[in-house]
């Protein structure tokens, strides 16, 4: 059957065009949605034609129920991501992400268990390569979960530390290592030993991604997501490349790099290295010595209204809670009628407000804000200081001008800078700090007032009272 290579390489060849093009698509939020049916219509053909292979394929007394089990676990598979797709709200995409990149860290993992069960070093010359892939592919998996877990509020999402953690998870990693080390080493892979080796690889592989995770708060989790994307990429690229399979190691490299690439940006935008990122447990601990002036002056929706109708230019920075109130319907609402009014509205968007890379900018497009009033954060910041009102909904570490003063662990970071703006309302359920445990020089400010409550309660109110003005 070396025949079937000869239409099976071709449509690889096809479908990791595909991805490519569907990465480019998904760079533009115009063209996102095409890049999105692109990328599934290429995985439609990769699977397809990984069960064409004659190596996948047992002797034929086994063939058909081979076939059924194959067939089984893709109706499941996409059932249930159908009825997730469908079914999830768009506040609940960053747990969404987090999960389906782990179950990609897993099926790496996995493949490379079999690969290695089926044969084994020497006799299988790929079989490190098994051994690295299913590494990283256990550790995102299990990063995954833990991810998903803080995100959806199962678990707490303040860093969870213990003395020596640092040095526990290095040994964790270095018995993992070693245990995949004392597998490939065994001639004999299928008795007692060696395969009890084998499971201790991977349940040490597991254990890392889990205490890797454990000490990352909620405040970091862009960047925990966009690294086990990457990392779930490397493993089934280093997976492809063990099984000669392009589609994989073609997909597997542009996530890969594709996932690096964000991860250093997003760090880059909170001004830290991946491995603080990683290693501080940032967040676990409360600023404290830092004193600050003034208070905290609440208003009300009225005010706000009035403030608001009366205003030339009004920037809004939308944060995490935005996202948890899902507000983002009343902020069009309440945008298109200030714009009725002669108000020009646009929205400030800091890389790594809400849970995950471009959460912000998914929710606004979902409540039908255009793109084009959306910006980045150099392209704003040289406008807060001519703007009339700067509204802030539910951000906090991201607007803090603590990022200014020495000694501040946020110092150094990038913020929207809506303390430069005349007049300043923040949209918050109460006084509490940000994930990073930090106090917001912004809330004790002259120009700035308090507005309490519930993001989307609150924009309903001042959303009433604009259209009795």
């Amino acid at each position: 059957m070396e025949w079937i290579y000869y239409i099976i390489e071709p449509i690889y060849l096809l479908a990791a065009l595909l991805f490519i093009l569907a990465l480019r698509a998904m760079s533009n939020p115009a063209t996102a949605r095409r890049g999105i049916v692109w990328a599934g219509f290429g995985m439609l053909l990769a699977v397809a034609s990984t069960v064409l292979i004659p190596a996948t394929l047992p002797a034929s007394s086994t063939l058909e129920m081979n076939f059924v089990l194959m067939a089984i676990a893709v109706a499941v598979g996409g059932a249930i991501a159908y009825y997730a797709a469908i079914k999830v709200q768009m506040t609940n995409m960053p747990q969404m992400v987090a999960i389906y990149n782990g179950m990609g860290g897993g099926a790496a993992a996995g493949i490379a268990a079999v690969d290695l069960m089926l044969g084994g070093w020497p006799a299988n010359m790929y079989s490190p390569l098994d051994i690295v892939g299913g590494l990283i592919g256990s550790i995102s998996f299990a990063g995954s979960l833990v991810a998903f877990l803080k995100l959806q509020g199962w678990m707490t999402q303040k860093p969870v530390t213990f003395p020596g953690q640092n040095v526990v998870n290095l040994v964790i990693l270095f018995l993992a290592a070693l245990f995949g080390a004392f597998f490939l080493a065994q001639p004999g892979f299928l008795s007692g030993i060696p395969v009890s080796f084998l499971i201790l690889f991977f349940v040490f592989g597991l254990l890392y991604g889990l205490f890797m995770t454990l000490p990352i708060g909620g405040a970091d989790m862009p960047v925990v997501i966009s690294l086990y994307n990457a990392l779930t990429g490397m493993a089934v690229g280093i997976d492809g490349f063990a099984l000669n399979n392009y589609a994989m190691i073609i997909a597997g490299v542009i996530v890969g790099a594709a996932g690096s690439l964000l991860t250093l940006l997003m760090a880059k935008a909170m001004n830290r290295s991946i491995s603080n990122v990683l290693f501080s447990a940032f967040g676990s601990k409360e600023e404290s010595g830092a004193t600050i002036q003034g208070s905290m002056k609440p208003t009300d929706p009225d005010d706000v209204a009035v403030m608001l109708a009366y205003a030339a230019k009004v920037i809004i920075a939308p944060g995490y809670g935005m996202a948890v109130a899902q507000a983002q319907g009343k902020v069009k609402e309440m945008t298109d009628i200030l714009e009725a009014k002669g108000v020009s509205v646009k929205f400030g968007i800091h890389p790594v407000a809400g849970r995950m890379p471009g959460h912000m900018n998914v929710l606004l497009a979902e409540a039908g804000v255009s793109y084009d009033k959306l910006f980045d954060i150099d392209e704003i910041n040289p406008e807060f200081a001519t703007t009339d009102v700067a509204m802030v909904i539910g951000a906090n570490d991201t607007v803090n001008p603590a990022a200014h003063r020495q000694g501040s662990p946020l110092f150094g970071m990038p913020i929207l800078e809506v303390e430069q703006a005349h007049n300043v309302v923040v949209l918050k359920r109460g006084q509490g700090k940000g994930f990073a445990g930090i106090e917001n020089d912004l809330f004790y400010r002259d120009n700035c007032k308090m507005l309490y409550g519930d993001a989307q309660d609150s924009l309903g109110k001042v959303i009433q009272a604009l259209k009795k003005l």
